[in-house]
């Protein structure tokens, strides 16, 4: 996979329930089971279960999700948790198409908003080695159930995005805080391209642990259940077992970082557009010429958000960005400052028509002051409620906030 690998409209369209961090999917069939878990011994194991929608986490799974994580924390028996995906994706992110639907309620989708970023701050935290098996699509929030984890195991076949920042969203679901800990400016070139990587690049990147190929996924999967263990040395030579070792492609994106960190390191995205533009022209550089194609086409006002949020990110704690996340989550789909994130999804799945008419349609014509208003704090009892008191760290639920 090569470095012009930029998101494209043709890619997104390809996923059926097309990501974007958060999984917005209201109308789930109460008989589906979209989360299979089991005990064996002490280890436990969950399953994403809705192959032929590439295994959205839906409101339902992200309930779901919570509630196992919590009481296996809270349970001596449980020494590990693998999560894995069925079908050919590991998770794809969300129906963006239910998404559109939410634009005629306010705060139709405010519920599982803050669930899911709740569940975030605990997937980081969690106090027991956790291991995900990732094969095929791993994108947006789905991708949230990946890198945090204490293991993810990724094979040939898996595609990591985070093609937020084009339809006129955000990097979220603690992407803020994962992609701008990368080194030098590939956090904001991931987020402002969607730049697609491989699982080789993944790992190469840091944010997998192990490539193992495709074909040897359940091996290791049954590997794993008959350690009966948690114990983190004999997790991680397990998983070597198995694992090769990772060289990237001289085409790889990660070996053009001299040319990313010059450009993307500039204060502004208009500046960054007209650095990359300018290595376009360089000899050898054609690879910015698809990338760069991609970048004119995204939401400005999306780019935008998506810059200052990464840049703030880096100064800010995991819990910082995740309130962070939560107010521009709610700010956007309330079209504080524009409504992108609804052309951009109308464009994309709704009309088919791949052709956004962007509000403001210019970078130059994005109001500063009021990009500042999306970041602006909530009232304290509007926040995200992260506990801060390790002792109650399951506390602050949906259940327990003033939108309840």
């Amino acid at each position: 996979m090569g470095p012009g690998t930029a998101v494209d409209w043709a890619l997104l369209e390809e996923v059926s329930s097309t990501c974007i961090g958060l999984v917005i999917q209201m109308a789930i069939n109460p008989e589906e089971e979209v989360v299979l878990t089991e005990e064996k011994g002490h280890v436990r194991l969950i399953t994403l279960n809705q192959p032929k929608k590439l295994n959205i986490i839906s409101p339902k799974v992200v309930y779901l999700l919570a509630q196992n994580l919590e009481k296996w924390e809270k349970d001596d028996e449980a020494k590990l948790v693998i999560i894995k995906g069925s079908g050919r994706a590991f998770s794809a992110g969300g129906d963006l198409k239910v998404f559109y639907e939410g634009k005629k309620s306010k705060d139709y989708c405010l519920e599982v908003v803050y669930r899911f970023y709740w569940l975030c701050y605990h997937i980081h935290t969690y106090k027991k080695p956790q291991v995900a098996l990732v094969h095929g699509i791993s994108m947006g929030g789905g991708a949230s159930l990946m890198v945090p984890m204490k293991f993810s195991v990724v094979t040939e076949k898996t595609v990591f995005a985070m093609p937020e920042a084009s339809i006129g969203f955000h990097t979220d679901c603690s992407f803020s805080y994962i992609l701008s800990r990368l080194p030098g400016c590939l956090g904001e070139y991931f987020a402002l391209t969607g730049a697609r990587l491989s699982g080789k690049e993944l790992v190469a990147a840091g944010l997998a642990t192990h490539l193992v190929p495709l074909d040897k996924l359940s091996l290791l999967e049954n590997r794993l259940v008959g350690l009966n263990t948690g114990d983190e040395s004999a997790v991680t030579a397990a998983i070597e077992e198995f694992s090769l070792d990772v060289q990237i492609s001289q085409e790889s994106v990660l070996h053009k970082q001299e040319v990313i960190d010059e450009c993307f390191s500039k204060d502004s995205v208009e500046e960054i557009l007209e650095s990359f533009e300018a290595e376009s022209r360089k000899e050898g550089n054609g690879w910015i010429v698809p990338v760069l194609k991609g970048l004119k086409r995204s939401s400005p006002t999306g780019l935008k958000i998506t810059l200052k949020s990464i840049r703030d990110g880096r100064k800010q704690t995991l819990s910082e960005c995740l309130k962070k996340e939560f107010r521009l989550t709610i700010n956007i789909l309330r079209s504080l400052i524009s409504g992108d994130v609804y052309e951009g999804i109308r464009a994309l799945t709704i009309d088919k028509d791949n052709s956004p008419k962007w509000d403001p349609p210019t970078l130059g014509e994005v109001d500063s002051t009021k990009l500042d208003l999306v970041f602006e704090p909530f009232e304290e009892a509007l926040e995200l409620n992260i506990p801060e008191n390790e002792e109650q760290r399951w506390t602050g639920k949906y259940e327990d906030s003033v939108y309840a």
